[in-house]
C-alpha cells in the first residue's frame, strides 16, 4: 500500500510539474503575443491570443442566411441610432452604401474581429459603412460604459468606423429599434434570425435591403463574406 501511494504521489508530482511548466509557457506566449496591448486586461489578452483557434474550431459550423430579392416593408433609411458619444445618427445618410451592422463586446472570444472589421473598413469605406452596437447581452461580456468602450476600441484595435451607444440586441421587450428591424420579417421583409452571440453580422445593400446574416464564426476575412460583399 505504501509503495502504491508513493507511486501515485510520483505521478501526481510529475503531472503538477508539467502543468506548471505548461502554464508558464502559456503566460509567456500570451504576453509576447500582446506586448503592445498594455491597456488590455489579462482576460482580453488571452482571448486575443487564442482567437485564431476559436475561429478554426467554429469554421465547420458556420451559419449564413441570405435573401437578395425582398423589399423591406419598413424602409431601412427611416431608422436612427444614438452614437457612443450621444449624438443622433440618421440612417438616411447611408443611402448608396452597403452597411454592415455588428453587435460587439470587449470581453468576448470574438473581440479580435474588431481588427478585421477595421481592416475591411479601411479597404472599402467608400462603398461600405460599418456600424458597431456594443451590447452586454451575452454572458455580460460588455460591462463597460460607453466612454470605456470607445477608448478600448480606439487604443487596442484602431477602430474608426462608427460606434453606437451600448444597447440591447436580443429579442426582448426592450430590444433596440435597429435590431427590431433586423430581426422582424414584418419590417425587414424576410429575416427573423436574432444574433447568435457577440459579433453576429447583418449586411444591407445599397438599396436598403437586408441581404445576409452571418454568425460570429464567419470572419470579415472569410471568402463567403467577401463574396457577399461583392454582390
Amino acid at each position: 500500500m505504501i509503495y502504491m501511494n508513493r507511486k501515485v504521489f510520483s505521478v501526481v508530482k510529475k503531472s503538477a510539474f508539467i502543468l506548471v511548466g505548461f502554464t508558464g509557457i502559456l503566460l509567456i506566449y500570451v504576453f509576447i503575443d500582446n506586448g503592445n496591448n498594455k491597456d488590455m486586461t489579462f482576460r482580453q489578452k488571452i482571448l486575443k491570443t487564442f482567437y485564431p483557434f476559436l475561429m478554426k474550431i467554429g469554421s465547420s459550423n458556420k451559419t449564413i442566411i441570405s435573401n437578395t430579392q425582398t423589399e423591406p416593408p419598413v424602409s431601412f433609411y427611416t431608422l436612427e441610432a444614438t452614437s457612443i458619444l450621444g449624438d443622433s445618427f440618421h440612417f438616411e445618410q447611408l443611402k448608396g452604401k452597403k452597411v454592415l451592422i455588428v453587435n460587439t463586446a470587449s470581453d468576448c472570444g470574438y473581440t479580435p474581429q474588431y481588427e478585421e472589421l477595421q481592416q475591411l473598413y479601411e479597404k472599402h469605406k467608400d462603398q461600405l459603412e460599418i456600424l458597431a452596437f456594443p451590447s452586454n447581452d451575452y454572458k455580460q461580456q460588455e460591462k463597460g460604459k460607453n466612454e470605456d468602450i470607445a477608448v478600448f476600441c480606439k487604443k487596442n484595435y484602431g477602430v474608426s468606423f462608427p460606434l453606437m451607444g451600448k444597447t440591447v440586441t436580443k429579442k426582448t421587450t426592450n430590444q433596440y429599434s435597429v435590431y427590431q428591424w433586423l430581426t422582424n420579417p414584418n419590417k425587414n421583409g424576410w429575416n427573423k434570425k436574432a444574433p447568435k452571440w457577440n459579433f453576429s453580422k447583418y449586411l444591407i445593400n445599397e438599396k436598403g435591403q437586408l441581404t445576409h446574416y452571418f454568425d460570429p464564426s464567419v470572419s470579415p476575412k472569410d471568402e463567403e463574406f467577401l463574396r457577399a460583399l461583392d454582390q
